[in-house]
């Protein structure tokens, strides 16, 4: 007697099959029914998938706060890299303050000096944050 796995009965395999000798017809009518079933588990398959990602979206968008720029903010830009001569973990982590010129959709801003200088790259919200002198 061989050891057979939970999968397995549940599943049948050719080995399970063949051991409960069943007829041809028979075979062949199991497997014919398990490939019916085959579309109906990707589906149901797929349904699990959708709505874990729905939850997790669900999840992580619970934490995040909306940000919103309006033109005249002053705001304080992230430093993104750092300068081969910077002075290691004292070095200061935003530039600033900047006033924001135009918001565009998709969290583009472009930003001007305090003097009137315009940047003339424009600069993810998600590298910004409010300034209040």
């Amino acid at each position: 007697m061989e050891a057979v796995l939970p999968v397995e009965v549940e599943i049948p395999s050719m080995r399970v099959l063949a051991e409960s000798k069943l007829k041809e017809a028979e075979w062949v009518k199991q497997c014919y029914e398990q490939l019916n079933f085959i579309d109906e588990k990707r589906l149901t398959a797929l349904c699990h998938g959708q709505c874990y990602q729905q939850r997790m979206a669900r999840t992580f968008n619970k934490k995040g706060r909306p940000r919103e720029f309006s033109p005249g903010d002053l705001v304080l830009r992230k430093v993104l890299h750092i300068a081969p001569d910077s002075r290691g973990k004292f070095a200061y982590k935003y530039d600033g303050p900047f006033i924001i010129q135009e918001v565009f959709d998709g969290e583009a801003i472009i930003l001007n000096d305090m003097d009137g200088n315009d940047d003339a790259l424009p600069v993810n919200a998600d590298a910004l944050k409010k300034y209040y002198p």
